[in-house]
């Protein structure tokens, strides 16, 4: 009588979600109280610069489509969006070095449009706008008066998390719905900015252009460690 040969059933793969899930379980304690801390400090040195220029800042000029944009309180929450849209990147590292690449790119995107803040104040016009129409908007303007305009940090950030999560996304085999949901939510975020009237296009333009050269250079870092190893 012979025996059969043993046989073994491939390894399922994970589903993405469940590989998602994976990654947020790991270093979540690191993550979170990194994240919190991250946002908090840039909060700080924000207020301060925005508050404490150097010199007169120079009013953004407007452009015809900051004139089409119309002011949208709805817009708050997109607006508002950005600080948990922010968190996803780190959230889905899925190790220590990918989690120091995402705090390596913000911090450079941070120091370098925090040195223009003090380098060249801006701020965005006195909009003929009746704030107390809109409640929400009312709230964001008494707490940030449109200063540190260029380049929209806002933008950046939403920008640079659009390209890590597509990264991410693409790794644990995302369906195309939940990259296309990514790309949308990052465009919402652009376009809040200039629905609230706290940037204008030009510092949107700013702020992607900044957005690009940190990618980019996170890229070259990643490629260059990857070439070394």
């Amino acid at each position: 009588m012979t025996s059969r040969p043993a046989t073994h059933s491939p390894l399922r793969p994970v589903p993405w979600y469940a590989a998602l899930g994976q990654r947020i379980a790991t270093l979540w304690v690191v993550k979170m109280f990194g994240t919190t801390l991250g946002i908090s400090g840039f909060f700080f040195v924000y207020f301060w610069v925005m508050h404490n220029p150097l010199w007169e800042p120079t009013v953004m000029p407007l452009t015809p489509l900051d004139h089409w944009v119309g002011v949208n309180d709805d817009a708050m929450l997109l607006y508002g969006s950005l600080w948990f849209y922010i968190s996803l990147a780190p959230a889905f590292a899925k190790d220590k070095a990918e989690l120091w690449a995402c705090a390596c790119d913000a911090a450079l995107m941070a120091t370098v449009g925090l040195l223009v803040f003090c380098l060249f104040p801006t701020v965005v016009p006195a909009f003929a706008v009746d704030w107390s129409q809109y409640p929400a908007l009312q709230f964001l303007k008494t707490a940030d008066a449109g200063g540190n305009a260029f380049p929209s940090l806002h933008v950046a950030f939403a920008v640079l998390t659009a390209v890590l999560l597509a990264r991410q996304l693409r790794s644990v085999g995302a369906p195309a719905w939940v990259r296309t949901l990514n790309l949308l939510w990052a465009l919402g975020i652009v376009y809040s900015t200039l629905a609230t009237r706290q940037h204008v296009l030009l510092d949107v333009l700013g702020g992607t252009l900044l957005a690009g050269v940190v990618s980019w250079a996170g890229n070259t870092r990643d490629w260059l460690v990857w070439t070394e190893a």
